[in-house]
């Protein structure tokens, strides 16, 4: 924004909070009457003020993004592919690994690879699945399957980047930061946007929920799903509420006196943010309580089941229950939609099946089958499968080649892939029972409706009501948007 825009926008906002009557002063009473701490906040963001973005009513309220850091193969989960059986232990012809860039495999030796797995059709809409993932075919009819994703980037960090972020650069917001600085939270007790973790733990870190250039209220704040939910949220011994109260009553009135001075929007989120902690005191220890659910829930979901023997599983180390920890982030996502938190990320590590892809994903597939059907059912039983997004997938796919790298053990895992790839949806105003886009026979490229991440971004914003061509933010003298400079509203999705 310009100088002379910005002292335009901050005057004005000076006479309505100035103004002593008037329709102004009244549409901000309101808006600041559920905390008057916010204010400075409210009024550093115009989407609050409905001046940007919504093209309408959106089917999505929620969206939990279910993340798999990695790279599942989508050769052995769900695009079957015949004819790459009847050629396993062949080569591809030179001109197609002259055109491809890999993270590890030696193209010159390299030869194609395979899957044992078993397949079977599902629902009425007979999709397909294999063996691996027997509970998320029982969702076969409320499933959207996209097995035409494809990516620029084919290695973890970037592509990780590319999907939760946009672009392939550090600094940028997440969707999840996007959708609430679109909309704003939901929820006045708990963050607008949470993250919750599994496994070994992503190679992307914070940089998957960051906010970037956004007011840090908008970013992804990480949640534990046991004992305290956040580090440091709890007051220390001997500190009584009254105390703590006044502290930041104190802090609140220096930061607005200082908000005044200099309009800088971090102030107004630093006060947001000291007021949100506080309410969170009560509200996130109640969320990771789940003594009040059934014993029957628990038992859908997979709490308390016991980890596979064994530690040498690639999305596992030795005391970790990956098992237990992913049933019950998929719980509390639930719980979480029902209290208003607008966009969850759990994210699951890891499928880096460079080699033993066989038992490895068995042992992630175990992880998580269960508890994402679950997820699907019991929010449809709640009537909120309609107004919750669920969208499973990846930075990219595997490749149909087997891993050659040196040290390894040949053709018994695939390396990154990024020319074609499936994910699912749920909900959200998504049709179930569709099979979008085709791979070829080996499943090397997209044959058929390609997708590009973009495109993926694009509708799912649509479902939430926003343009992604409007929902944009001016930083450094360029208006950025979530999309970038690609995607379109892929219309043949929606239900």
């Amino acid at each position: 924004m310009s100088p002379l825009a910005s002292h335009l926008v901050r005057t004005r906002r000076e006479f309505l909070t100035t103004s002593a009557s008037g329709i102004g002063g009244i549409a901000l009473g309101s808006l600041l009457s559920d905390d008057g701490v916010l204010s400075a906040a409210t009024a550093a963001n115009p989407a609050q003020f409905g001046e940007l973005k919504s093209h309408g009513e959106g089917k999505a309220k929620a969206c939990i993004f279910i993340f798999m850091e990695g790279a599942p193969s989508q050769i052995d989960l769900f695009d079957p592919k015949p004819k790459l059986n009847e050629l396993h232990g062949s080569s591809l012809p030179k001109e197609m690994l002259d055109k491809a860039r890999f993270a590890f495999i030696k193209p010159d030796t390299a030869t194609l690879l395979g899957s044992p797995r078993k397949w079977k059709k599902h629902g009425q809409c007979g999709m397909e699945f294999s063996d691996l993932l027997p509970h998320l075919g029982s969702c076969a009819d409320d499933l959207l399957m996209i097995r035409s994703l494809h990516s620029e980037e084919f290695n973890h960090h970037p592509g990780q980047l590319m999907m939760q972020c946009g672009v392939s650069r550090f600094g940028m917001p997440s969707m999840g930061s996007w959708i609430n600085y679109g909309l704003g939270s939901a929820s006045r007790n708990l963050p607008g946007y949470v993250v919750l973790t599994a496994g070994r733990g992503g190679s992307g870190g914070s940089s998957l929920w960051q906010s970037g250039f956004l007011s840090t209220k908008y970013a992804g704040v990480l949640f534990r799903n046991q004992g305290e939910p956040v580090l440091n949220l709890k007051n220390p011994d001997g500190l009584p509420p009254e105390i703590q109260r006044a502290g930041l009553d104190a802090l609140g009135d220096l930061n607005r006196m200082r908000y005044q001075e200099v309009h800088d929007p971090e102030i107004a989120s630093r006060i947001a943010n000291y007021e949100l902690a506080n309410r969170m005191q009560i509200a996130a220890p109640e969320l990771v309580d789940l003594s009040g659910e059934s014993r029957q829930t628990l038992e859908m979901y997979g709490v308390d089941r016991p980890e596979p023997q064994g530690n040498d599983f690639r999305g596992s180390l030795p005391g970790l229950r990956t098992y237990d920890t992913f049933a019950r982030n998929c719980l509390l996502a639930r719980r979480m939609v029902e209290r208003g938190v607008r966009f969850i990320n759990i994210i699951h590590a890891s499928w880096d099946q460079h080699s033993e892809l066989d038992k490895n994903h068995a042992y992630s597939c175990g992880a998580v089958d269960q508890p994402i059907a679950a997820l699907i059912k019991d929010l449809k039983q709640r009537g909120l499968l309609d107004s919750t997004l669920v969208v499973w997938g990846s930075e990219f796919g595997r490749t149909p080649l087997g891993e050659n790298r040196p040290g390894r053990d040949a053709n018994t895992g695939r390396d990154h892939h990024p020319f074609a790839f499936t994910m699912l949806m749920a909900g959200g105003g998504f049709k179930g029972g569709l099979t979008y886009g085709a791979t070829d026979d080996i499943g090397w490229h997209v044959t058929d409706k390609p997708v590009h991440i973009n495109d993926l971004h694009a509708t799912i914003l649509h479902q939430f009501g926003l343009d992604h061509l409007k929902l944009t933010y001016r930083f450094q003298g360029r208006d950025f948007r979530l999309t970038d400079v690609g995607g379109k509203v892929v219309e043949e999705w929606i239900a």
